[in-house]
């Protein structure tokens, strides 16, 4: 198919993208979901679990396979975007005077997850078909555990923002948790993949380049910004396009050496000034490319999920028991670690339900995986059926909780006047 036939296909699969994940989200959110979570059950629909199923001819004309890498690359335009942001709200809300509690939070809920990942695929290989073959057993389930350690900030901040939890203890400290539990996620998924490549050379590129990457950034990168941010002679447009070069030239260089582009774009968003400007270019930056660039990945990930693996028995009870560990891991994990804290049950359990979620996140590390070789259609499927689990139980969790306290308040005897 040449460019030109491509073009109007493209427009095409855009738009039912679009009308697609407004009518799921329009439902979603009435079910008292976030928008993100009937975006990512819309780009399940579309793909061939659903929409292939039922219509496989006009699915492979709305979705050639052609198509495939474009929207791959519109995807990224989101995610790059979207993780930028996240990284801007990292920084806002890394130092929020819960440092001790939110590091031990963030520990529990990233290590118990992680190596309950681990054990459950070394248990599983040889008995379940979810690993590449040429793939180190030890990667794979480096990568189920990683994937399984995740937390999706964006989405926690979102929830948190919509329910109007911002100011409460809970609220700030699943913030502060979640932003840490993120960046320790992508740290060490960036190892998963370099000891993947198994080559000394490309460890050593990928290494180096982030150290370069790193110094770059906070040396020149962080100066940078901040002048565009801050020159009053500068119109919006000027500071746009020169944010925009920066962050495109951080995903560019990530990307290259196979640290990819949400780190480069994640690591952006925390060197940006704390002012008024520079939350007004974030702002800015993030309407467009979350209504229409995100959906896009969605979609994409729902192409590569094909929920008929889970005809094999096998790999349906290794879904099954992902799905427990996973919420046993981060769950569990937080609340204990938030309990050890001396932090009240109301505020542990809520902290747990929080950052449980993996939503987005999730979906980025295995869309990652898939593309370096390293995840299977039949690990990715069961993986994406743990992060929409996982993020769909949030809010639920959350009212169900609202009203046992609210009950119980009710319920309790009135103090008596001395």
């Amino acid at each position: 198919m040449s460019p030109i036939e491509l073009s109007p296909v493209f427009f095409l699969a855009v738009v039912v993208i679009l009308l697609t994940c407004r009518l799921v989200v329009a439902v979603t959110t009435r079910l008292g979901q976030p928008p993100v979570v009937g975006e990512m059950i819309a780009g399940v629909l579309l793909g061939p679990s659903l929409f292939g199923l039922l219509a496989p001819g006009v699915s492979d004309a709305v979705f050639p396979a052609e198509l495939k890498p474009v929207l791959y690359v519109a995807g990224q335009i989101g995610l790059v975007a979207l993780m930028f942001h996240a990284g801007y709200e990292f920084r806002a809300h890394a130092s929020r005077g819960l440092v001790g509690t939110a590091a031990a939070v963030s520990a529990a809920g990233a290590t118990i997850p992680l190596l309950l990942g681990v054990g459950l695929a070394i248990v599983a290989h040889g008995h379940v078909p979810l690993f590449v073959d040429g793939v180190s057993m030890w990667v794979t389930a480096s990568f189920v555990g990683v994937a399984l350690a995740i937390t999706a900030f964006p989405m926690l901040a979102r929830i948190i923002t919509e329910r109007g939890l911002s100011g409460t203890r809970f609220g700030s400290l699943a913030l502060a948790s979640g932003a840490t539990d993120d960046a320790l996620a992508w740290i060490l998924l960036a190892g998963v993949l370099s000891a993947a490549a198994g080559d000394t050379g490309h460890v050593l590129t990928t290494v180096g380049g982030t150290v370069l990457f790193v110094a770059v950034l906070l040396v020149v990168g962080r100066r940078l910004l901040a002048w565009i941010v801050d020159q009053a002679q500068l119109s919006d447009e000027t500071r746009l396009l020169g944010t925009v070069a920066v962050l495109f030239c951080a995903a560019w260089f990530t990307d290259a050496i196979d640290l990819y582009a949400v780190f480069g774009a994640f690591c952006v968003g925390m060197t940006m000034p704390n002012s008024r400007a520079a939350e007004n270019l974030v702002k800015t930056i993030q309407p467009v490319t979350q209504v229409v660039f995100v959906p896009v990945f969605f979609t994409y990930s729902g192409l590569n999920t094909r929920f008929d693996v889970f005809a094999d028995s096998s790999v349906t009870l290794f879904a099954a028991a992902a799905v427990v560990l996973a919420v046993a891991g981060k769950f569990g994990g937080c609340w204990v670690a938030a309990r050890l804290r001396g932090e009240p049950r109301s505020v542990a359990v809520r902290v747990g339900a929080l950052m449980n979620a993996r939503g987005l996140m999730q979906l980025i590390a295995l869309n990652i995986g898939l593309a370096a070789g390293i995840v299977s259609q039949a690990l990715f499927s069961t993986l994406v059926l743990v992060a929409l689990v996982t993020t769909v139980m949030t809010s639920p969790v959350l009212e169900w909780l609202d009203r046992r306290d609210a009950r119980a308040k009710e319920s309790a005897p009135e103090a008596v006047p001395a």
